[in-house]
């Protein structure tokens, strides 16, 4: 059974209806089959509000990986466009911490960032949205006189490397 600890709801519809009859068969759309949601919209609102903007892990691994070598930072300006995850104000240097599935990293070889296979119409819209968004914060910033490093979820395997990549932009002139 999946975690259901925190939704005493779902739990119930999962003991009362079973699993097997709680799924709903595949829907075909334009876009291919589909499985339906097996939440009911409020308990789907609920579970999407669950979803932080702050304090995320990819966000506090970078966190004390900065800390830890050293350099000192603010978090979430708001008087910046988009209130970068860390500010490096005497530096002019700012950092975010992109989830690769919400800011849909363009890497080919990352497989986070997919696209859900239910209501693609609205994930594309969204999340495509939320790139746009991202693009013209960056170049806000980048017009204020701010230099800007985007560390992705999955470029986090690779501590080394972006250790490096960190310094380099820390550092550079």
């Amino acid at each position: 059974m999946p975690r259901l600890r925190q939704y005493p709801e779902v739990r119930r519809s999962y003991q009362t209806e079973g699993m097997a009859t709680s799924l709903s068969w595949p829907i075909l759309t334009r876009y291919g089959p589909c499985v339906v949601d097996t939440l009911n919209p409020a308990e789907r609102s609920r579970r999407m509000a669950l979803i932080r903007s702050k304090g995320t892990k990819p966000e506090l691994f970078v966190r004390r990986l900065v800390h830890r070598m050293g350099y000192r930072y603010r978090l979430h300006a708001p008087e910046l466009p988009g209130k970068p995850d860390l500010v490096f104000r005497r530096r002019k240097r700012a950092i975010f911490v992109h989830g690769c599935f919400w800011h849909r990293h363009p890497d080919p070889a990352c497989k986070i960032a997919r696209l859900p296979k239910s209501r693609p119409e609205f994930w594309v819209e969204k999340l495509s949205g939320n790139r746009e968004r991202d693009a013209i914060q960056l170049a806000a910033l980048e017009n204020m006189g701010w230099r800007v490093l985007t560390i992705w979820e999955c470029q986090l395997k690779e501590i080394s490397e972006l250790k490096e990549n960190i310094r380099a932009f820390l550092e550079a002139e």
